[in-house]
């Protein structure tokens, strides 16, 4: 069977209208993960992510399958120490990037704190960007 491609400027359904191609390619999430950070961390599910390395409490170290083509990839996520329940009130809590670590087009770091560095139960990470 012979290798092919599907080339296409312009999707369309047959009832919700067109897409452009580039939509697609460059506005989708390139890769995604549901974590569990707490204890033996395990990845409930993900896209786009080969394994998870717990580096430190609240620390986390996702690797993709497929390299971004560059280090100027964009985040995006959302942690939660515990199903319905947030952080403590009135600290705030988040989940951010290492800037003491080189992100590089095959991993990067998910901090998870809530005053202080925290395992939480809910880790939600989203990248967006170029593969390579």
């Amino acid at each position: 069977m012979a290798n092919g491609k599907i080339k296409a400027d312009t999707l369309e359904h047959s009832t919700a209208g067109s897409l452009d191609t580039s939509y697609v390619v460059n506005g989708s999430a390139k890769a995604w993960l549901n974590l569990n950070g707490t204890g033996t961390i395990a990845t409930r599910d993900s896209f786009n992510i080969s394994s998870v390395t717990d580096t430190n409490t609240g620390k986390y170290a996702p690797v993709l399958t497929s390299a971004m083509g560059n280090t100027n990839y964009s985040l995006a996520g959302y942690n939660n120490k515990h199903s319905g329940e947030s952080f403590y009130a009135g600290g705030g809590s988040g989940l951010g990037i290492n800037a003491f670590v080189t992100t590089t087009a095959s991993t990067y770091d998910l901090l998870s704190y809530s005053n202080a560095y925290v395992d939480s139960k809910y880790v939600y990470s989203q990248v967006f960007g170029d593969l390579a």
